[in-house]
């Protein structure tokens, strides 16, 4: 695991750190924010999405690079906005596993069963039913409830991990 800076150090100014997966991270966070000729700028700065003062510059990126670290930073998780809606800042950012992320997103289908809310994706993982199935089977009427506990027929039904 990389070393935290501090602001103040030498580092700050030529931190050396241009070539890691965290300055690569915060140079995308900025980028989709603030360059319409970036790919995802329509879904994040085209929709008023910004980067707080305190990540931006050569200080801001050691002030990210920081946070990350502090703040449960591993290769293989993603940055992860807590609210889809807010802003780039450390009070709305978090780090999640990929598949964490999948599950939180803008066009994800939240359905409540049991007084519970998940991810349609998540009740599927969790009755081990295809989203196909699990759709189709609300497309033709059922409740949730059946759509999600009733076996398939078959030897074909798929098995989730």
């Amino acid at each position: 695991m990389e070393r935290g800076f501090k602001i103040g150090n030498k580092n700050a100014e030529k931190h050396s750190l241009s070539h890691t997966r965290l300055h690569r991270i915060w140079h995308s966070m900025y980028c989709r924010c603030n360059y319409k000729s970036t790919n995802g700028y329509k879904n994040y700065g085209g929709r008023g999405i910004t980067v707080c003062n305190e990540w931006i510059g050569i200080e801001g990126f050691v002030r990210f690079y920081n946070w990350a670290i502090e703040n449960g930073y591993k290769d293989g998780l993603t940055l992860d906005r807590i609210n889809l809606n807010g802003n780039y800042e450390p009070s709305n950012c978090k780090w999640s596993t990929p598949k964490e992320q999948s599950n939180h997103r803008r066009n994800s289908r939240y359905i409540t069963f049991n007084n519970e809310t998940k991810t349609a994706k998540q009740w599927c993982d969790l009755y081990k039913i295809s989203q196909t199935t699990f759709n189709d089977r609300l497309n033709r009427g059922w409740t949730i409830e059946q759509a999600l506990t009733i076996p398939t027929k078959g030897l074909y039904r798929k098995v989730y991990k």
